[in-house]
């Protein structure tokens, strides 16, 4: 499965985690990563024809991205306003990424507790996401589970360090496609019946 790895940071070089992420994406295997502000530079413009093959030439999607006021940085929502043009990635035509597999690596400054009902945030990260889960299903895309690293405003270096094995895990897991993972344990139940009896 190739892999393509949209990162949005306003200066990965100031970055703690996210330039951690991207270099740790960049040496793993079948995966493409793309720097969006170096790529876009200050005008944030981009070469569309490129963007678009790219995103063509992979099989899952993922955006990268610190969680900046509930959203990611602008670069992204810029390359998006680009890339994902009608005729494209929707309207007539505009089934080119049907089928492809949408990933989310995200990191927020605050604590896990924070991001549910009652806590300082009041909603889940399932609730923010909402947008970029819907931008996935208009392009005919499968929405994956996202992977979250909460708490890293205060995070040491060890601990941000420790999130990359989780999140590579994460980003090559076969079965995070609940369709795929179902049709995994089906199989497996059809090749072995006494475990459907256990089950039932």
């Amino acid at each position: 499965m190739k892999t393509l790895v949209l990162t949005a940071h306003p200066d990965l070089s100031k970055s703690r985690i996210n330039r951690v992420w991207f270099d740790a994406l960049s040496d793993a295997q079948e995966v493409t990563t793309r720097d969006l502000t170096d790529i876009g530079g200050a005008q944030l413009h981009f070469d569309i024809e490129t963007e678009q093959a790219l995103l063509m030439a992979h099989d899952r999607i993922v955006f990268q991205f610190p969680f900046y006021w509930y959203s990611a940085p602008p670069v992204m929502k810029a390359w998006m306003d680009q890339v994902l043009s009608y005729g494209f990635a929707y309207g007539p035509g505009g089934d080119h990424l049907k089928g492809r597999e949408f990933l989310i690596l995200v990191s927020t400054g605050g604590p896990e507790h924070s991001y549910h009902a009652g806590g300082y945030n009041n909603y889940s990260m399932a609730e923010f996401l909402k947008p970029f889960q819907q931008t996935a299903n208009l392009a005919g895309m499968t929405y994956l589970r996202p992977f979250v690293a909460h708490g890293m405003a205060l995070a040491s270096q060890d601990q941000i360090e420790a999130t990359v094995p989780d999140m590579l895990a994460h980003l090559t897991d076969p079965d995070l496609d609940p369709k795929v993972k179902q049709a995994r344990l089906l199989k497996q139940l059809e090749d072995d019946p006494t475990k459907a009896a256990a089950v039932s």
